[in-house]
């Protein structure tokens, strides 16, 4: 169904040329899916960050409700504190209670201005004046989480919550509440199938606030190298970074209390839930199957409804010019209309041309056996006119008249020998130069050369073809010339005379007539009427040729060059 489709010019071919318009027909609509693709997997990209956020929040539940409550409780407890801060025994009082109600929290008290702690869940009074973190907080007045590895009460790590105490819109002091590690890890879910590689809180300095699967671990995932603004946005977050040992990891950051704690979760970065890719790649190569399908279509329906039949109908056409062959049969009933008119157009075009051939072969058939005719005509009155000059060579009564009226008969037997050679060829505009001048010389030796004259005789004649033009001219001049040969030859000293008749291609559309002849006295020649040798001039101009003539050592030679066409003159009619 296909074959011929990559022969001869590809990109001249009607089929590459559809396709190739094809391809941009559907340019917009592949752009649209291309678009709409990017779209489908922006979407699939979100839906995923929207999954690992909701585990996030799901996974940081525990520390979200605790710390929230912490900051809830230290906004509450500010109240009762500027009431009873001036009762230190009456104040401790109340936050033990409250310490032992809640049971979270490890430490509850109040920090004044000072530094001193002298209400506080333990009963007993903190300095935190030189405290660093301290320092901080009274420069920057917010409520705020702290990192305290090892708790000054428990003794572990703890999460410290301040939060400001204001009287009259004055800063007075800051509620400090200590959140031990173990009060959230009682009330933190078990890990589900698919977990983070760490879980951790994060203040707004970026500090580990508390783990899920412990300090070292937290500091090994920890980001490496991302900007403290990535881990502090007001929104939830996902991002891709290096963890310190150079993996790749997806990190979520979730905020706990707004723009005071976040949640940090890290996934390894082939995570499922960031696992879009074979749903991205499918919607990728949709345009490009779409594009593929739409040329595969295309190109089964061109080669069937078209393609196959104009290779077809080509093949009837090329057989046709070889040999003449019409169609067998039609295309088929399945074939367009268009293909079907344009073959009843070839054959009747092929059938009208094989009428025309076969009349003007006919009309060459005829006008041969005319051209036939004429030339058989012609050498039959040749010979009558040959006859009639015999007779008249018999009544002669002087040889010089004799002499003449034979020569003028040889003339006129050599261009009857043309026509006789003309009509007995197939072809009638070139003829076969050897065969001619054979029966030529061979009529003129049998009259003009007597047996026993000790004259040898050669002739060396190549086949070459001539126009039937060049055929008088040449015949005429190899009898003018061996007709001189035979009347001046005689003997040379201690041998025999000899006539040499040579026709020779001296190359391309080039030829040469030689005639050589020994003679006896020079002299002689000479004293000729030189009729034969202005005859043989004449001949010559007419071959459009080149006579030399040249008399060495009692040899007499006569070379004619002549032009001999490869293509056959052009004939004009008349």
């Amino acid at each position: 169904m296909t074959s011929g489709f990559f022969s001869g010019d590809l990109m001249r071919g009607l089929t590459i040329r559809i396709l190739l318009f094809l391809s941009l027909a559907l340019l917009p609509i592949g752009l649209i899916a291309v678009v709409q693709t990017r779209q489908i997997a922006d979407q699939s990209r979100q839906s995923a960050e929207l999954s690992l956020i909701a585990v996030t929040e799901q996974a940081s539940a525990a520390e979200r409700r605790v710390i929230q409550e912490a900051f809830g409780a230290a906004e509450a407890l500010t109240s009762i504190v500027r009431l009873r801060r001036d009762d230190p025994e009456e104040c401790t009082a109340f936050l033990k209670e409250y310490k032992q109600a809640s049971d979270i929290y490890s430490l509850v008290g109040f920090i004044g201005l000072d530094g001193k702690m002298t209400c506080s869940s333990t009963g007993q009074d903190h300095d935190f004046s030189e405290d660093e973190n301290f320092q901080t907080l009274v420069e920057t007045p917010v409520r705020r989480a702290m990192p305290v590895l090892q708790g000054a009460v428990s003794n572990q790590m703890v999460t410290l919550i301040n939060a400001p105490v204001y009287e009259e819109r004055e800063l007075i002091g800051f509620m400090a509440l200590s959140i031990p590690e173990d009060a959230i890890n009682a009330i933190r879910e078990p890990k589900s199938k698919h977990s983070s590689v760490a879980m951790m809180t994060l203040n707004k300095m970026g500090h580990i606030l508390t783990t899920e699967n412990g300090l070292a671990v937290a500091k090994k995932e920890y980001p490496s190298d991302v900007a403290l603004s990535l881990l502090t946005t007001k929104e939830p977050n996902v991002f891709l970074s290096e963890n310190f040992d150079g993996q790749d990891r997806a990190y979520v950051i979730v905020p706990i209390v707004p723009d005071t704690v976040f949640a940090l979760s890290v996934w390894p970065s082939n995570t499922p839930f960031l696992d879009t890719g074979v749903s991205t790649r499918l919607s990728a190569l949709l345009p490009i199957v779409m594009w593929l399908a739409s040329l595969i279509v295309a190109f089964w329906a061109l080669n069937r409804l078209a393609i196959n039949h104009i290779r077809k109908l080509g093949r009837q056409m090329r057989r046709f010019a070889l040999n003449r062959t019409l169609p067998r049969g039609t295309l088929g009933p399945s074939v367009p209309t268009e293909l079907v008119e344009m073959e009843s157009a070839f054959v009747g075009m092929a059938e009208s041309i094989l009428r025309d051939e076969a009349t003007l072969e006919d009309s060459l058939r005829q006008k041969n056996i005319l051209l036939k005719e004429v030339h058989h005509r012609v050498k039959n009155n040749l010979q009558l006119i040959s006859s009639i000059m015999n007779m008249q060579i018999r009544q002669a009564k002087s040889e010089d008249a004799r002499f003449v009226l034979r020569r003028l008969q040889d003339r006129i037997l050599s261009l009857a020998t043309v026509h006789k050679n003309l009509y007995q060829n197939d072809d009638l505009v070139r003829v076969n130069a050897s065969e001619l001048l054979n029966e030529i010389v061979g009529q003129m030796l049998s009259v003009g050369l007597a047996s026993g004259s000790g004259v040898q005789v050669e002739q060396s004649f190549e086949p070459i073809k001539i126009d039937a033009d060049d055929a008088a001219p040449l015949t005429l001049l190899v009898s003018e010339a061996l007709t001189n040969a035979l009347k001046y030859v005689s003997t040379v000293e201690h041998g025999k005379g000899f006539i040499s008749l040579k026709l020779i291609q001296t190359g391309p559309e080039q030829a040469m007539i030689e005639v050589r002849n020994t003679i006896g006295n020079p002299e002689e020649v000479k004293s000729g009427t030189g009729l034969g040798s202005r005859l043989i001039l004449a001949f010559t101009r007419q071959l459009n040729g080149q006579v030399e003539v040249e008399t060495t050592d009692g040899v007499y030679q006569i070379r004619v060059n002549f032009h001999v066409p490869t293509d056959s003159k052009m004939i004009y009619d008349y």
